[in-house]
């Protein structure tokens, strides 16, 4: 249940890593499908040095930074 309510915390803005780590990275969409079972993800923005990189995660993968 908790995990869950972690996930509906995330919004746009927050500041987030994945839980097996790696750099940190701002959620700047946010899509819900439903296609059976209701799936959430984000689709994130890192620096890796000067390059922007941009990639889609499941919110479960996610986990907000302090």
């Amino acid at each position: 249940m908790e995990a869950k309510t972690q996930m509906a915390d995330l919004k746009v803005g927050d500041v987030v890593r994945l839980k097996s780590g790696g750099p940190k990275m701002t959620i700047d969409q946010i899509d819900v499908f439903m296609s059976g079972s209701k799936r959430q993800q984000a689709r994130c923005v890192w620096f890796d040095g000067a390059k922007q990189t941009t990639h889609v995660f499941e919110l479960e993968v996610l986990e907000k930074e302090d």
